[in-house]
Formats: structure tokens, C-alpha cells, sequence
């Protein structure tokens, strides 16, 4: 069931996201070789309390951790470990927040170090695809435009766009309709009306579309343990065109990126 949202709605739900958004923006500092996901995930929850929000995935289907963290060849869902972090990997980290009883879920894949050629380009290719993918998320539109640019953008670099797993509505609860697969056929599926809000999530691997969980029932991984990438931003639909809610600005502040990419989805430009 889609739950449009009212304006008032949708800037509390900004809040939310631009939680999320600090809280990555936090990780970026931290996230480094030697580095362990749980000291991560410690630092995630007391970064959220302090900040007025409850961490949204603790507790939420049972879910042990504040942030789901996932390297290399895990595509979602990973769990926070004592494993160190190494040099050339890569690590999704996904995180949600409760506030003013709305929620924000998204996520960024990190590279640590010396990350190889052909993975960066992976990392490169599927953020690009999100906002080829956020480009559909408009009055008229149907969920699986979404899904067939992000599907035909990454599909033509030889990637693999995980099927069983997809974007969702995003509201009072972490999951709404509908659902946002990041694959389809133009003109099928749910129509966007003006008030929605959704999380769109490429989640792409280097080799294989196909995935598997590990026996702790949350890790997905790749079935040929190729690295997978996951990107995660949080739009609603704004007089019919897509505005983002949440930022990846506080991560690239942290890492010296320079960037335009969100520009055209946002109607003043975002004051951090």
C-alpha cells in the first residue's frame, strides 16, 4: 500500500534521512584499515541517541545491530563483525533512523585504500545508476521505469542486478509499499503519485545477479564471491519530480569529494 505523505510529513521525514546522512558522514571518519564493523556499529548508536533518534534497524525483525555492514563480496544485510577491516576492501554500510516517528534508511559503499581498478569502477557504475534510477521517480511513472534504467544502465557494464532484493516506501514503518526493484520492463507496475516517498537501492554485483544468505540468516552474499556495490538515497515525490531527502554531502565533506550529483533533485540547494 502506497501512504502519500503531506509537506509537513515530508520535511519531518527529511530529519530522518539527514540522520542517516550525519551519521555516515560520522562513519567516514572512522571507517579506516584495522578498524572493526562493531566498533563501527558502536559508534553509530551512540551518534544517533545523542543526535535525538533511535536506531532504526535494532531490534527491527530481530536485527542485533544499528548498522548492517557488508564487505566485499556481501551485498547486504551483513552483520558487524571483530573482523578487521582490510586494505582494498569495500563495505556497505547501511543504517536507519526513527525520528518524529518517521523513519530514514540508506546507504553508501565505502573503498579502503588500495581498492582494485575494476571494483572502483563497480562502486562508480552503481552510484551512477541511482540517480539514473531517482531520474524515473516522477509524476506519470511507473516503479519499474525506475528499475529499467537502473537494470539497463548497469546490465551494459557486464554487472549482475540482484532480483531478490529491492527498494521499498519509506514512512512510519521501514518498509511501505511499494516495492522499488532495481530491475523491469518499462510502463509496468505501481503509478507514482505526488507525496510518496521511497528508498531507491541499487544493489549490483561484478559477476553473478545470483545470491546467497549465510548461516547467520542475514549476510547475503554473491554466489561467486565477486564484490558487490549497494547506494541508497531516500526521494519523495515533490510536485511531481523527485527531491532527495537524504545527502551523501556530509561523506564527501569527509573524503574531499567534489560533487554535483544531487543537485538537480534538490529545489534550494542543501544547507549542511
Amino acid at each position: 500500500m502506497i501512504i502519500p505523505k503531506t509537506s509537513e510529513e515530508i520535511e519531518l521525514m527529511r530529519q530522518s534521512a539527514l540522520l542517516v546522512s550525519k551519521t555516515l558522514g560520522m562513519i567516514a571518519t572512522e571507517i579506516k584499515e584495522g578498524v572493526t564493523t562493531l566498533e563501527l556499529d558502536k559508534k553509530a548508536e551512540e551518534f544517533i541517541r545523542d543526535n535525538g533518534g533511535i536506531p532504526g534497524f535494532l531490534g527491527l525483525y530481530g536485527c542485533p545491530s544499528t548498522l548492517l555492514t557488508s564487505v566485499n563480496e556481501q551485498v547486504v544485510h551483513g552483520l558487524p563483525t571483530n573482523r578487521p577491516i582490510e586494505d582494498g576492501d569495500v563495505v556497505s554500510v547501511d543504517c536507519g533512523v526513527l525520528m518524529n516517528e518517521f523513519y530514514g534508511d540508506h546507504a553508501y559503499t565505502f573503498e579502503i585504500g588500495n581498492v582494485a581498478p575494476e571494483t572502483k569502477k563497480l562502486l562508480k557504475v552503481t552510484k551512477e545508476s541511482l540517480y539514473i534510477g531517482i531520474r524515473e521517480f516522477k509524476a506519470g511513472n511507473r516503479v519499474e521505469d525506475v528499475g529499467n534504467a537502473i537494470q539497463k544502465y548497469t546490465e551494459s557494464f557486464g554487472y549482475g542486478v540482484v532480483r531478490e532484493l529491492v527498494g521499498h516506501g519509506l514512512g512510519k514503518k521501514m518498509h511501505e509499499g511499494p516495492e522499488m526493484p532495481n530491475y523491469g520492463k518499462r510502463g509496468r507496475g505501481k503509478l507514482f503519485i505526488e507525496g510518496m516517498v521511497v528508498a531507491i537501492e541499487p544493489m549490483i554485483n561484478m559477476g553473478t545477479k545470483n545470491i546467497k544468505t549465510l548461516k547467520d540468516n542475514w549476510t547475503i552474499v554473491t554466489a561467486d564471491k565477486k564484490p558487490s556495490a549497494h547506494f541508497e538515497h531516500n526521494v519523495a515525490l515533490v510536485n511531481g519530480k523527485p527531491e532527495l531527502l537524504s545527502t551523501f554531502q556530509y561523506i564527501y565533506d569527509v573524503l574531499g569529494i567534489k560533487s554535483e550529483e544531487e543537485n538537480e533533485f534538490r529545489k534550494n540547494p542543501l544547507v549542511l
